[in-house]
């Protein structure tokens, strides 16, 4: 699962709302990237730094984008071979509230539907396991 998360230039193939990434720098233990939310008319982007300590854990915090606070966790915890417990955590705050009032419905849907999306693209990757 934390390959499946750490591969960004997957995501406009299974996030409905992402209408790019644009890989910045990766190495073994960072990633930065920038993602483009289209959704519904709506159009805006965003840049991450992810620090990675694979196959456990993965930091992110904002870089550039319309928000005044973006940082985020991803714990993958092994529960057998073929399964895990993923917990995220995400904690934002507009730059300012004509963004708030214009983009926060469409981000925070983003962010309910996050973990959701990821487990529904595990299934279709690697075939479910119950």
């Amino acid at each position: 699962m934390f390959a499946l998360v750490d591969r960004v230039e997957d995501y406009p193939q299974f996030l409905p709302w992402c209408g790019g990434v644009d890989v910045r720098e990766r190495d073994a233990g960072k990633l930065v990237a920038t993602l483009n939310i289209h959704y519904h008319g709506i159009k805006q982007s965003f840049t991450t730094e992810n620090t990675n300590t694979p196959p456990t854990n993965m930091q992110m915090r904002l870089v550039e984008g319309p928000f005044k606070q973006l940082d985020g966790n991803w714990n993958f915890k092994a529960l057998r071979a073929d399964a895990c417990k993923i917990e995220f955590d995400l904690h934002y705050e507009f730059s300012n509230r004509i963004l708030e009032k214009l983009i926060g419905p469409v981000f925070s849907m983003i962010a309910n539907s996050f973990v959701d999306s990821f487990c529904k693209r595990a299934d279709a990757v690697y075939g479910r396991h119950d």
